[in-house]
């Protein structure tokens, strides 16, 4: 409607008195409703060719008309009337319509800048995935972590035990221990429960017998294991607490024990 209460007056010049007398601005309307500027000057103009489809240009003459005040409803029949037969509804509905001005679509230099910073980070992560995949082959395994060899020969049993190392006769039997080549420490009969106790100051003592069985050999208050086989004369077998425990292997006599006295 213009100044002289006329309803001759058109869509635009009725958007366009009605903001004028609030004093708002384009600029106003535009940020309001997100409608470009220059499509809010040709609504008030009546410049239809340079508007989009009129679906949507009906749209922005609503949008416009709530925010100054008049009837949306009313301001769109309006519109739909100027429309009738003339140039505006005959243009084709399939126009493109810009939603906002463009002046608030990111700047290109923006998106360029966006795009650079993710590829940088897509290569960034592709090396690092790269290092870690290669990481084992370039390490060669430490020393410490190689098979051990195997080894030759019977496999430590521990640590000796200690202590005095004492012969016990179960039953008579005769024994001879001497120094290995050397002297003789003790030579005769030991009876039933008889025993006998290696001198400490022994460097090598080894013990002879014709009846193993019949003699137990303690280290400290471990038994060692038998030193020959039952009936059979041994000689040479090392009374050391480290080879007793071992079970060390007797050499057989060339000659029978002599008879006891």
């Amino acid at each position: 409607m213009d100044e002289t209460g006329s309803t001759s007056a058109t869509v635009g010049e009725q958007l366009r008195a009605a903001r004028e007398a609030q004093g708002i601005s384009l600029e106003d309307i535009a940020s309001r409703t997100r409608i470009p500027t220059r499509h809010l000057e040709s609504l008030e103009t009546s410049s239809w060719s340079k508007l989009p489809a009129p679906t949507y240009t009906i749209g922005f003459a609503k949008s416009y008309a709530g925010v100054v005040g008049l009837d949306r409803v009313q301001i769109g029949e309006d519109l739909r009337a100027e429309m009738g037969g003339g140039a505006l509804a005959a243009r084709p509905e399939a126009q493109v319509f810009e939603p906002a001005d463009p002046a608030r679509v990111m700047p290109p230099w923006l998106v360029i800048a966006a795009l650079l910073a993710l590829v940088a980070v897509v290569a960034a992560f592709l090396v690092l995935r790269d290092r870690e995949l290669s990481a084992p082959d370039a390490v060669a395994p430490a020393p410490a972590e190689q098979a051990a060899p195997a080894t030759t020969g019977p496999a430590p049993s521990g640590t000796a035990p200690a202590g005095p190392v004492v012969i016990t006769a179960n039953e008579p039997a005769w024994i001879q221990v001497s120094e290995r080549g050397g002297g003789t420490l003790f030579r005769g009969e030991l009876a039933s429960g008889q025993s006998y106790e290696v001198p400490s100051t022994a460097t090598a003592p080894v013990l002879r017998t014709g009846r193993p069985q019949a003699v137990r050999i303690a280290v400290g208050t471990a038994d060692a294991p038998p030193v020959g086989s039952a009936d059979t004369t041994v000689s040479n077998v090392s009374l050391l607490p480290a080879d007793l425990m071992r079970g060390p292997a007797a050499t057989p006599a060339p000659a029978p024990v002599p008879a006891a006295r």
